[in-house]
């Protein structure tokens, strides 16, 4: 069985940016229903425990929205309750994020002593002007004091920081990173912004660098990050050594992932069957409270075809710079090589892959043109 690793969504924010497209909902009357939505995750984590009974959670990633609204007594209680029905590696990575804007030393002290030793800081720019573009509720001062904080009490916490911004120019980026890094963050996810459907700048697009000027900007970041002892082990993940983000890779190597919460996605093995299921949960809040305690909180389950499979595997470990080995697509999947060595032998034609033996993994060409890759394993590319 691949690796188990458990997600959690807490659906609110104070507001909702103009770039985002997760499942986030602004708050209502500045109060969340913290105690009746940890009710509720305890509800559907029970009905999803038979799919992974005895299995070990290598990892916890406490997502959203903003899950730095909940209080840390909140997530201690949270966690202690996953504790008595889950088996949770003592090693465990267990990440929450964080708004920059919505944390102080008490909370970020709480955090740590509720058991969370991961923690992940949604500040995405220091430049003031860009924050107000990107409906931020923070500015570059109280991202510099929560980082500090969070330099204070966690060894293990990252960046989120975008790049790609509103008329933003090389050296403009390169501050951005020149500023997270003085606080020697032992991981960065450093991402271009894009232009996602069902959002506002989708809608209404503010004036970005084009994809040359971005190619640049993304150049210089890496050859800065580089010099500061970052591997870019991912497309827009930066790890000191030791420091890669397990949830994360878990997700990039194909490993099963539960997951519990409004709009929260699953992907689960069965050995037995030999299948992988995904699931969904109910994405509004309210709906999802309403029915956490019974089957239809799960609004669609679907069993993988071959194509599926195949298809999804490369998605994911495409994104990692040291890719795959021929092991463990077989392990991972349950298909022979063969259902897709003639579209890797055509990648590596194109210099998108190369194969070394039992290893696979994109060259920067393929990286930079990674949908082009992943055309190749789909059921029409022939």
């Amino acid at each position: 069985m691949p690796p188990l690793s458990l997600y959690i969504h807490i659906p609110w924010c104070v507001q909702k940016c103009p770039y985002c497209d997760f499942n986030s909902h602004a708050v209502q009357h500045n109060t969340v229903p913290e105690q009746a939505y940890i009710r509720a995750l305890l509800a559907d984590l029970e009905q999803d425990l038979p799919k992974i009974w005895g299995r070990k959670i290598i990892s916890i990633f406490i997502g959203g929205g903003t899950p730095s609204l909940f209080s840390p007594e909140s997530i201690d209680l949270l966690l202690m309750e996953l504790r008595a029905r889950l088996n949770i590696l003592p090693q465990a990575e267990i990440t929450l994020e964080a708004n920059v804007g919505t944390v102080d030393n008490a909370h970020i002290e709480g955090f740590k002593q509720a058991g969370i030793n991961r923690l992940s800081l949604g500040v995405q720019s220091f430049d003031e002007h860009q924050l107000k573009i990107l409906g931020r509720i923070h500015n570059g001062e109280q991202a510099a004091h929560a980082l500090s904080l969070a330099q204070q009490h966690f060894e293990q916490f990252n960046i989120d920081l975008m790049f790609g911004l509103p008329q933003q120019t090389v050296d403009m980026a390169l501050q951005d990173l020149y500023a997270a890094l003085q606080f020697k963050p032992p991981h960065l996810s450093w991402y271009q912004l894009t232009l996602e459907p069902n959002t506002w700048f989708y809608h209404h697009p503010p004036d970005v660098p084009t994809d040359d000027e971005t190619w640049e900007i993304q150049q210089a970041g890496q050859k800065l990050l580089a010099q500061y002892g970052y591997e870019n082990y991912e497309i827009s993940g930066y790890a000191q050594k030791g420091q890669r983000c397990k949830h994360n890779l878990n997700y990039w190597q194909f490993g099963d992932y539960l997951g519990i919460g409004a709009g929260a996605h699953g992907k689960i093995s069965d050995a037995a069957q030999n299948t992988i299921t995904r699931m969904s949960k109910q994405r509004h809040p309210q709906m999802y409270l309403d029915t956490a305690h019974t089957p239809e909180v799960i609004v669609q389950q679907t069993q993988l075809d071959t194509d599926d499979i195949q298809l999804e595997f490369m998605l994911n470990a495409l994104r990692l710079k040291q890719g795959f080995t021929i092991s463990d697509f077989e392990s991972h999947t349950g298909l022979e090589f063969s259902a897709v060595s003639h579209s890797i032998a055509q990648a590596c034609q194109n210099n998108w892959l190369i194969q070394q033996g039992e290893q696979i993994y994109p060259t920067a060409l393929g990286q930079q043109f990674l949908n082009d890759v992943l055309a190749l394993f789909m059921p029409d590319s022939d």
